[in-house]
């Protein structure tokens, strides 16, 4: 029971992530209803639980090269790869959306932070 409630908490916290990414960030755009946008946080949390860390692991090399840095890179990616699987959530701009996506990346890293220090495990 408690794994049900923490992953409905994470669909959550993915969603209103991206909202204010999206709120914030010229490029990227939802659409929809709340349960369209629910479901693109359903979306980005499966991509960030599955194929996250398996390219994370294959671009190693690259990340201890860069300090770190390329996984901003890899979180543009994983929302890029979000955007083409859904259609509520659309990326414009510069290089085919991946500015947008950089900068949506980091503001959903942040607060998701944020929001997780609220949150009791």
């Amino acid at each position: 029971m408690r794994f049900v409630i923490r992953l409905i908490v994470n669909i959550i916290i993915n969603t209103i992530s991206i909202w204010v990414a999206a709120a914030l960030v010229k490029g990227i755009t939802l659409s929809g209803g709340v349960l369209d946008w629910l479901l693109v946080g359903v979306i980005f949390g499966v991509i960030n639980s599955l194929i996250k860390p398996l390219v994370k692991l294959l671009t190693l090399p690259i990340n201890v090269v860069t300090l770190g840095l390329f996984t901003l890179v890899i979180n543009a990616l994983m929302l890029m790869l979000t955007s083409w699987l859904t259609n509520a959530l659309t990326l414009d701009g510069v290089l085919f959306g991946f500015l947008p996506a950089l900068l949506g990346s980091i503001i959903i890293s942040i607060v998701s932070t944020v929001i997780n220090w609220f949150v009791p495990d």
